[in-house]
């Protein structure tokens, strides 16, 4: 089985689907923004503004500043309802229609008579929106929580701006206890930018699509073609019954991970043409999924696979 990125027609298109501007609470306008990731050699880029009232809900149009060879999706951040330790939600949903409406969300602390995280989600989803659970280890994310996000597409499983900012970039144990239990869930890298620290260029996807458009990418990313990374390439990953290949730009090494403590990685320089044997411990996982590291140790992430599927 290849996996779909892989498999499909079309070329890769590199971009970052969270960012902020001074819409809200970034330091830059958002036709700066989108100036800054296209001068850097994106494609396209979602600017996802805090949809909240202290902000006026803004769905930031950035549809003026798409040019040859870089476009953008109309997206936001969304918030809505307590997690179990009484905080906020966030939700990122990216292909937003226009004419999204708000909820009763006035700031960063919940209030009464919300909509939940949950009912928020399905909401952005049902509208046609690509729906990811945003940072889950920043926002101290519970099981329960994450489990009750039944409309999410993805889990951001790295954001760069949570990397630099507190440390807390990471979403692959929620991840990976969610596709263990059976959902099925691609992984976002991210950037989260906004511009007040180095919190920009350091997490994106590279989504597999016929052509750099918002419709074609929006269908890219629901149809999870794409991977995650801080740097380099995966160009191939195929998995077997006993062994997974996986064709990437120079690494250093290359591991793939499954249910409970399955994992098994290979080491060695300058790889780009690497195979995985999966040991006994992969018998009974459900899935996998590949990570590629580099001599910088900067990583790329394919999406989970089920196996037989």
């Amino acid at each position: 089985m290849i996996l779909p990125a892989f498999s499909a027609p079309g070329r890769f298109y590199r971009g970052n689907l969270h960012t902020h501007s001074t819409n809200s609470d970034g330091c830059l306008p958002p036709g700066e923004v989108c100036r800054r990731y296209r001068a850097e050699g994106y494609d396209f880029l979602a600017l996802t503004d805090h949809f909240i009232g202290q902000y006026g809900y803004p769905l930031t149009d950035t549809a003026p500043f798409r040019a040859a060879g870089f476009t953008t999706l109309l997206g936001a951040e969304l918030h809505s309802g307590a997690m179990e330790n009484g905080e906020l939600w966030h939700i990122l949903a990216v292909g937003l229609p226009a004419d999204f409406a708000p909820g009763n969300a006035p700031g960063f602390v919940p209030v009464p008579d919300q909509e939940s995280g949950p009912e928020l989600a399905a909401r952005a989803r049902a509208a046609g929106a690509f729906v990811a659970i945003a940072h889950p280890q920043w926002s101290g994310l519970t099981l329960a929580d994450a489990r009750s996000v039944e409309a999410a597409h993805a889990v951001e499983i790295y954001n760069h701006g949570c990397a630099t900012g507190c440390d807390r970039a990471d979403g692959f144990s929620i991840a990976d206890l969610l596709l263990s239990e059976g959902r099925d869930l691609a992984l976002v890298a991210t950037d989260d930018a906004h511009f007040t620290e180095p919190d920009h260029f350091g997490g994106w996807v590279m989504v597999k699509a016929a052509e750099n458009s918002p419709e074609a990418l929006l269908e890219a990313l629901k149809a999870g073609r794409f991977y995650s990374s801080q740097g380099p390439e995966l160009h191939g990953v195929e998995i077997a019954e006993d062994r997974v290949r996986v064709e990437s730009s120079a690494v250093a090494a290359v591991i793939v991970q499954g249910h409970g403590s399955a994992a098994k990685a290979v080491h060695g320089p300058s790889m780009t043409r690497t195979e995985v044997a999966l040991d006994g411990r992969f018998a009974r996982s459900p899935w996998l999924r590949v990570t590629v590291i580099d001599r910088a140790g900067r990583r790329a992430w394919s999406n989970p696979a089920r196996r037989g599927a």
